[in-house]
């Protein structure tokens, strides 16, 4: 018996997702609009998918590559439904679905908390993607990818986003437990935990000395990250270099986590 390991004859290259089929939920902004160009610009088709239709046509007007435009809310069953149905339709199915659309209220500790906020961030980021990752599951067949953007917030809370860092907890566990459910139809299920971007959202971290030196102190590497810095966990995923992955979380934090 050899004690070689069996070398293949090719190798997967890592984000090659040309010729993809791609829904992306929260698309009309932020992280999604960046996702968007990203995959675009990679070779894939995508559908974009987010309440406000101005935003995806401003979107849409700027990618390369083919685009579908789904404007609705995915805490909507049928919306979500529809999505995956009119995807089907145009472009005969879905190889992704990245569940990106999430909502950070104002910082707020559970006595300002309205429950009204409380139940919109839950519906939103926790209840929203689960809908979307069953829309998906009902048309993907083996090789389909669930991506979710989870949050470093997650695993390590911070005061007054009680309502956040519990949806994005949550993701963890239910792409945990959906990564075991599909497994058997050859879906895989993984989320990406971005750390602390220099973004919009970071605009009220970023002008306060105290609390930017707080983030920053926690960052190995000692900086905020860079748009550029995400999209390739996410081209990763949807690729065939992550055959073999599912129920991972993927932190892109600077080192976030380990501080």
């Amino acid at each position: 018996m050899s004690d070689r390991i069996e070398i293949p004859p090719t190798f997967p290259t890592v984000g090659d997702v040309r010729g993809k089929r791609v829904v992306l939920t929260g698309a009309g902004r932020g992280l999604g609009e960046l996702l968007a160009h990203a995959f675009s610009r990679a070779g894939a088709s995508v559908a974009l998918v987010a309440r406000t239709e101005r935003d995806l046509k401003t979107v849409a007007d700027t990618l390369p590559g083919p685009v579908l435009l789904f404007g609705g809310d995915v805490r909507d069953v049928a919306f979500n439904d529809a999505v995956a149905d009119g995807t089907v339709e145009a472009w005969g199915g879905v190889d992704a679905w990245i569940c990106n659309a999430g909502i950070s209220p104002v910082v707020a500790g559970p006595l300002k908390t309205d429950p009204d906020v409380w139940r919109d961030v839950i519906d939103v980021n926790l209840t929203g993607a689960f809908l979307g990752a069953r829309a998906a599951a009902r048309v993907m067949t083996a090789g389909g990818r669930l991506i979710f953007t989870g949050s470093v917030l997650g695993e390590r809370p911070a005061r007054g986003l009680a309502a956040y860092s519990a949806s994005k907890a949550g993701l963890v566990g239910m792409a945990k437990a959906l990564a075991l459910d599909l497994a058997s139809a050859g879906i895989t299920v993984n989320v990406v935990a971005p750390g602390w971007f220099d973004s919009p959202l970071a605009a009220g971290w970023k002008s306060n000395d105290r609390l930017e030196r707080s983030i920053l102190d926690h960052t190995a590497l000692q900086r905020w990250g860079r748009p550029g810095d995400l999209a390739g966990a996410y081209l990763f995923l949807a690729s065939a270099a992550a055959d073999f992955l599912t129920g991972a979380v993927l932190n892109v934090d600077g080192g976030y986590l380990l501080k």
